[in-house]
């Protein structure tokens, strides 16, 4: 199994199933509608939304604010076409509404918003605020004697912000086993890598430190990922953290470990044709 406790992991990942790559075909899809988007930062997140929706969490399209449900905030809010694929594909919409991604009267934005999508439990994107708003969810949960789980998936170069540690020492302090945060680790962030712009090492025990049972893995490993979120919680009196390995831009060769495909804001046809001919 994929997972380690030591803060660096080295890729070994499976080659990507029918499933996944089907999935970030629905991503070029999206990317092709809005003839623009978050192409690395969507590619890297697509096996943890995966696992989430295909195998963790609990929810019903039909009620989208169903009491019970889980929440799943994803806080680097720029990824969001991951998760309105999964979204669309498990009918809380339309699928044909991915090809009106950042459209005139789309509720498709570049950055979710939940007043809009139905499923988005934030709207994010100021990125550093998800933990926080995930940090009340749980606290509700919790005073409302209620068993749903609240996970909150973020950036690396995102919790350089502040305010993802004063929600972490908070979250630590009131031993809230129901919260977990995800960092899609892809090593990356728009101006380059996080080593040079801000070191994030040791992560995992930058999370321990602050009362948090911490795992890492591979964000690509589809088994490892539902092993690992089916542990939850780790311990009965610490929020979880998961650490996830990922390749900005997976699955198009060329796009791979690149910052300049963090986003692009002009997509061409010849382009979007080069996407689909990489995840066939």
């Amino acid at each position: 199994m994929a997972v380690r406790a030591e803060a660096t992991l080295t890729l070994a990942s499976p080659p990507l199933d029918e499933r996944s790559k089907f999935l970030r075909r629905l991503v070029v899809r999206t990317l092709h509608g809005g003839e623009r988007g978050h192409v690395g930062s969507s590619m890297s997140l697509v096996e943890i939304m995966r696992v989430l929706y295909d195998d963790i969490l609990r929810y019903r399209p039909q009620e989208p604010k169903w009491r019970e449900r889980d929440r799943m905030i994803l806080s680097k809010g720029h990824g969001c076409i991951a998760q309105y694929v999964m979204l669309a594909e498990k009918g809380y919409f339309p699928i044909e509404t991915l090809d009106t991604f950042c459209r005139r009267d789309s509720i498709l934005g570049g950055h979710p918003e939940s007043s809009k999508v139905p499923g988005v439990e934030a709207s994010t994107g100021a990125l550093g605020h998800g933990l926080s708003i995930g940090l009340g969810m749980a606290l509700a949960a919790r005073i409302e004697k209620r068993d749903s789980r609240v996970i909150v998936v973020m950036g690396d170069g995102e919790i350089n912000e502040g305010s993802v540690w004063e929600a972490a020492m908070c979250a630590g302090k009131h031993k809230l086993a129901n919260l977990t945060a995800v960092v899609d680790y892809n090593k990356i962030q728009s101006a380059g890598p996080t080593r040079e712009i801000q070191d994030l090492e040791p992560l995992l025990d930058k999370w321990r430190a602050f009362n948090f049972a911490a795992v890492d893995v591979d964000g690509h490993d589809v088994n490892a990922l539902r092993d690992v979120f089916r542990k939850l919680p780790f311990a009965g009196d610490r929020p979880n953290a998961i650490i996830c390995h990922t390749v900005k831009g997976k699955g198009i060769p060329f796009a791979e470990h690149d910052p300049n495909w963090h986003h692009k804001s002009k997509i061409a046809d010849e382009v979007v044709t080069k996407l689909y001919a990489a995840l066939e």
